[in-house]
């Protein structure tokens, strides 16, 4: 079956600040998250339910290196990325940002 991919426009705030903060600690870093961001995203649809469900309906994809995950849910033959958060934030806060968005 073939998906399609969307973005919220928050998610565009969370990989920019994530680039932002990689990109202050090492320069090229920033971009190395940007690249294993949008490998990550690009994998979601060949397979997306090889991601476990986390909460809800909402799936989550690790990157590699980097500790992040990117959020969705499918509706049909549509993927939906709700987020990009930081895996040490507390689990609480995840489910709130993703129920407000």
């Amino acid at each position: 079956m073939n998906y399609s991919l969307s973005f919220l426009p928050e998610v565009e705030d969370d990989v920019l600040n994530g680039y932002t903060w990689y990109e202050q600690k090492s320069r090229g870093l920033g971009e190395e998250f940007l690249r294993m961001f949008y490998a990550r995203s690009q994998e979601i649809p060949r397979n997306p339910f090889l991601y476990q469900a986390i909460y809800k309906d909402f799936r989550r994809c690790l990157l590699r290196r980097f500790p992040y995950a990117i959020y969705f849910k499918i509706d049909k033959q549509n993927i939906f990325v709700y987020g990009l958060f930081h895996c040490a934030r507390n689990p609480e806060t995840i489910k709130k940002n993703l129920r407000e968005r």
